[in-house]
């Protein structure tokens, strides 16, 4: 086994799936930059200005043809990294080195390429999210009346089902869908704005023609898949785009964070659990282990995306006027490992969500054990619509409820049904209390709120994005 000296991204390497790696790959944005500089030229020719065929024929041809090695050289000498890419494509498409990145600043194809990564990268974002609610659609849907203990402060409370607590993730993911969409339907191009924003370099182009500066910039952004601009910009597109781009990939880190949460918390209850493998290992010592380590990744992933969206939030703050190149190295760093780690929680959660282990025994015991208390607000309804005070009926139910625990904890012998059968202000007897403890009389409307929040939120959803029902249980890399 070698051991390469080079240091690797766990993102890339372990964690993201190889459609995001490659959307953040030097070798994509690097075609993205030359689309743009033919997207430019070929809006210039329309509007006038002379640039030959036969350079546009050329940069068509030379789209993927980026010599990594030749860019680095070029690098190397002029310490400029778009410059070098402008040289390197001028050698392949010679006929257009005369007017490449004609009119333009360095911001015209980073920026815009940013822009178009945005894009394609939230959208799979959003394919991803949509996999793991169609799979966490199926879970609620097998268990929408199964009774489990419902939880407060992590203190046993009344019992709901799992399928409705399911239904609780689903909608926090649902609450992120819309996030993304909003995010995706008002994206704006930067456009061809030059080097302080004013667009003079453009208008001196086209001899003083304010209305083919506008076309072109309406142009460039048509061709690149965009259907408005930002209308005002300094040399760069707003900094808060980046904020609010990376705030909504953290509010989907959350929410995931809390779905890995609660199967931790439910996995030590031995209830809900995440798959385990035929071979895997969960302690290199302890050989009975069954870690949750998914859901600790899930959680290890989300509170970093969570942070890096303070990145491009302090990088808006502090740009200097029309720009400053202190957000370049930033940007560099937390965009695309933000996207790339949340590629990473929504694999994991879909992942999970299709193999969940769900454990009824397990389920039932533990509300077997708490089913006298679950019953305490069920009879104090009871009680106020029998004319009793409420008040006064729950201060005998709190009385009788902390009685018993204290002599569950002592003795290990629950006597709260005595001790409300035989207290006057309770209007039930033995045989009738004993009637109440079926779980599924307490869970309330739990079922069929699940099968309506699957009806009217889940289920158009999807069945706007039938793909998604079909898509297959991603294999994790580790």
């Amino acid at each position: 086994m070698t051991t390469s000296p080079a240091f690797e991204h766990p993102l890339a390497e372990r964690y993201a799936s190889p459609e995001m790696v490659r959307l953040f790959s030097p070798t994509y944005r690097h075609r993205i930059w030359r689309q743009l500089w033919l997207a430019l030229a070929e809006a210039q020719r329309e509007l006038g200005l002379p640039i030959p065929e036969e350079a546009l024929t050329q940069m068509r041809a030379q789209l993927d043809a980026t010599d990594p090695e030749r860019v680095a050289e070029l690098e190397r000498r002029l310490r400029h990294d778009v410059m070098a890419h402008i040289h390197h494509f001028g050698e392949q498409a010679p006929a257009a080195r005369p007017i490449l990145h004609l009119g333009a600043t360095s911001a015209y194809v980073t920026d815009n390429a940013d822009l178009v990564l945005h894009r394609e990268a939230m959208q799979l974002v959003r394919t991803r999210l949509l996999h793991a609610v169609a799979a966490l659609a199926e879970v609620a849907r097998r268990t929408r009346d199964l009774p489990t203990l419902a939880y407060t402060h992590f203190q046993p409370a009344q019992p709901t089902t799992v399928g409705k607590r399911v239904c609780l993730w689903i909608q926090d993911f649902l609450l992120d869908l819309e996030e993304i969409d909003f995010r995706l339907a008002n994206l704006r191009f930067l456009g061809a704005k030059g080097t302080t924003g004013t667009q003079a370099s453009f208008l001196e182009l086209f001899e003083g023609d304010a209305a083919k500066v506008e076309e072109l910039d309406r142009r460039v952004a048509r061709k690149m898949g965009f259907a408005a601009v930002f209308p005002v910009s300094g040399q760069t597109y707003p900094r808060k785009v980046d904020a609010a781009w990376l705030a909504t990939l953290a509010g989907v880190a959350a929410s995931a964070s809390k779905f890995g949460t609660d199967l931790r918390l439910l996995a030590h209850l031995h209830e809900v659990e995440e798959p385990f493998e035929p071979e895997q290992v969960g302690s290199s010592a302890m050989p009975y282990k069954q870690n949750p380590v998914r859901a600790e990744r899930i959680g290890a992933l989300a509170r970093h995306v969570i942070v890096l969206s303070l990145d491009p939030a302090w990088t808006a703050a502090t740009q200097w006027l029309e720009r400053s190149l202190d957000d370049s190295a930033n940007r560099r760093l937390a965009i695309p490992e933000a996207y790339l780690a949340t590629d990473a929680i929504l694999v994991l959660v879909h992942h999970v969500a299709a193999r969940l282990r769900i454990h009824p025994a397990a389920i039932r015991r533990h509300l077997e054990e708490m089913l006298p208390f679950l019953i305490t607000e069920r009879l104090l309804m009871r009680a106020v619509r029998a004319g009793g005070d409420r008040q006064t009926v729950h201060e005998r139910l709190r009385v009788h409820a902390v009685a018993a625990w204290e002599r569950v904890k002592a003795e290990g012998r629950n006597d709260l049904l005595e001790r409300l059968a035989a207290d006057p202000a309770i209007p039930l007897d033995a045989a009738a209390l004993r009637e109440e403890l079926d779980p599924t009389r307490l869970v309330g409307r739990a079922p069929e709120q699940v099968d309506r929040f699957l009806a009217e939120w889940v289920d158009p959803v999807l069945s706007r994005e039938p793909a998604a029902r079909q898509a297959p249980v991603p294999e994790l890399r580790v």
